[in-house]
């Protein structure tokens, strides 16, 4: 079973920045692609951003287009969001998931996922 777990959350003033980590343990035997999801109180659960194993393909929400990158260390296991120019509205809590795939395959929907992580919270005050 693959486990995952984020970190790197907390409190930033707004158009700070802060960087995610999700690393992966447990039986990793094939590629995965992994998303990241927020989930603001209230709200729905949208897609952040979303990285292929290869690193090739990725995709970016609304809200994290030009501000958010996402990238992975397969060595380490370990994805990464890098958050920019953080706003308000970007609150919420942030969590990873995977899916197992070729090395190109990203998928951009909450049911593309199979295995996710706790979340960690990102709060930005303004």
């Amino acid at each position: 079973q693959v486990q995952l777990v984020e970190s790197g959350g907390g409190l930033v003033q707004a158009g700070g920045s802060l960087r995610l980590s999700c690393a992966a343990s447990g039986r990793i035997f094939t590629s995965y692609a992994v998303g990241w999801f927020r989930q603001a109180l209230g709200k729905e659960r949208d897609i952040i951003a979303a990285i292929s194993w290869s690193g090739g393909n990725t995709l970016y929400g609304n809200s994290a287009k030009d501000r958010f990158t996402i990238s992975r260390d397969n060595a380490k296991n370990t994805v990464y969001l890098q958050m920019d120019s953080l706003k308000p509205e970007d609150t919420g809590v942030y969590y990873c998931a995977a899916k197992y795939g070729d090395v190109w395959y990203v998928g951009g929907l909450l049911r593309d996922y199979d295995y996710w992580g706790q979340g960690t919270q990102v709060t930005v005050s303004s």
